[in-house]
Order: structure tokens, then sequence, then C-alpha cells
């Protein structure tokens, strides 16, 4: 048995050592976060945030998403939301940004799960609506996820943006993007769905 284990633990270990290209071990969100360098036909450049190049693969079916800035007023009874946020003991959630969903997104990764941070913690993810809505030295909030029910607390001071349907002309070098795929069966990077920063803005999430 404990062979067993520590073999699986060396197996991790390998995988997490070969960076954002790794399949994952868990069921951790973990995307990647960069900036466009480049755009030729299908195919993307970044520089991620940890200084490396890569280059990703957009087909058919990628999703582009807009990040805009938006206000903490924004975030409404009913507003579809998500929410990356740290557990606290008492069982609530500390946000570290929220995102508001234009409507027409609504249910998009609806879920509470475990999400890697642009600080590299691994923290959660809420996906969800907005229930009761206490509007006091920040904002206290219900989000109902599916069967379940959480209480997000928002400072004052933390960032807020509006996601909308995009286009691939958001995808310009010196956009600041979040990526979410795989690799094929080939070992090429392909994009699932990107959210691309206007104006200049670094997405939060």
């Amino acid at each position: 048995m404990i062979k067993h284990r520590f073999s699986a633990f060396l197996l991790s270990a390998l995988l997490l050592s070969t960076g954002v290209m790794a399949a994952q071990p868990d069921n951790v969100i973990r995307p990647v976060r960069g900036t466009i360098d480049s755009v030729k036909g299908n195919a993307v450049t970044i520089t991620t945030r940890q200084g490396e190049k890569l280059e990703v693969a957009l087909t058919n079916n990628t999703k582009v998403n807009s990040v805009s800035e938006a206000k903490i007023s924004d975030i409404k009874p009913d507003s579809f939301i998500g929410t990356a946020a740290v557990q606290q003991a008492d069982g609530s959630l500390k946000a570290l940004e929220v995102h508001v969903f234009d409507p027409s997104l609504r249910g998009s990764g609806e879920g509470f799960n475990p999400f890697e941070s642009a600080d590299g913690n691994v923290n959660t993810m809420t996906n969800g609506t907005v229930g009761k809505l206490v509007n006091s030295h920040g904002r206290t909030m219900t989000v109902k996820v599916k069967d379940q029910q959480k209480t997000v607390i928002v400072p004052d001071d933390v960032p807020v943006v509006l996601i909308a349907p995009g286009s691939r002309n958001l995808l310009q070098p010196g956009t600041k993007v979040v990526l979410h795929g795989a690799k094929d069966d080939k070992g090429q990077w392909v994009v699932r769905g990107i959210s691309a920063g206007k104006d200049g803005l670094t997405p939060p999430m």
C-alpha cells in the first residue's frame, strides 16, 4: 500500500512539474493567463504571466467573451455571477473578484469548484444566481448554485467586471486574456473558451 501511494505521489509530481500543458490529476480549474503576442489564423501565441511562450489553437467552437470594467453596484439580485473566492472558517466565501455575466450568458459554468487563482493558490470558483443581497460595507450576498446556496462577502475594493459575448476581433497583440482548454490527441493545446480584456483591462479571474 505504501509503495502504491509513493508511486502515485511521484506520478502527480511529474505531471505538475511539466507546467500548463500537463494533464491535471485533480478537478481543480486551472486557467492559463497571459498576454497575446500574435494571432495568425487559428494560432494564437501568448506570453503567460509566468513568462512562458505558449501557442494555442482556436477552433470553430472556441467561445470568445469580452471582459470590461464594472462597478460593485452592477451586482444585483437575480444577476448570474461568478466569483473566485477564499473559503472562510464559518463556511462563507470572501470574494477575490466578481464577474457579472451578460443575461445572454446566464448559466455559464454553473457550479462550485476548486479554482487556481492568479496568485497560484487553490481557492474556489462559484457560478450561480444572486439571491438575497445586503448593501452594507461592500456586499454580502447569497448565491444559488444548482441545489446549493453559498454566502459570499464582497469587499468594497474587490474588482468587478462584466462578461459579455465577444468576437475574435478582440484577440489582438497586447490583449490580456484568460484561457480554458486542453490538449488534443496530437498534443496541441486547444482553447475551448477565451476571455479577453477590453481597453487594456486585465481580467481579474
